[in-house]
């Protein structure tokens, strides 16, 4: 769910936008880690010596993918979701 006023949404939820990214790039380099026969983890990498730091990464990358999924409950991003137009609106360009 996307913010269509122009506004962008919360900062929240341009947070949760990046950390959606970073896991999912992540992901895609251990898929590709584990073809090539190595570990491409780079959240790992980074953070492995942390081991609580690095849980908590997952586990914010989590968090934001539900904002994503179900949207952010701030009022900022309720607002723009009010004003956003409809589907059916003529004005809507294609």
């Amino acid at each position: 769910m996307t913010c269509n006023c122009g506004k962008g949404g919360c900062g929240c939820a341009k947070f949760a936008w990046v950390l959606v990214i970073v896991g999912a790039l992540n992901w895609g380099l251990v898929g590709v880690g584990m073809l090539a026969g190595s570990d491409w983890n780079v959240v790992n990498m980074l953070l492995g010596s942390w081991p609580t730091v690095e849980a908590i990464v997952y586990l914010l990358v989590g968090i934001s993918a539900l904002v994503k999924v179900f949207g952010c409950p701030c009022k900022k991003c309720k607002d723009c979701k009010v004003s956003a137009p409809s589907a059916g609106s003529p004005n809507q360009s294609m």
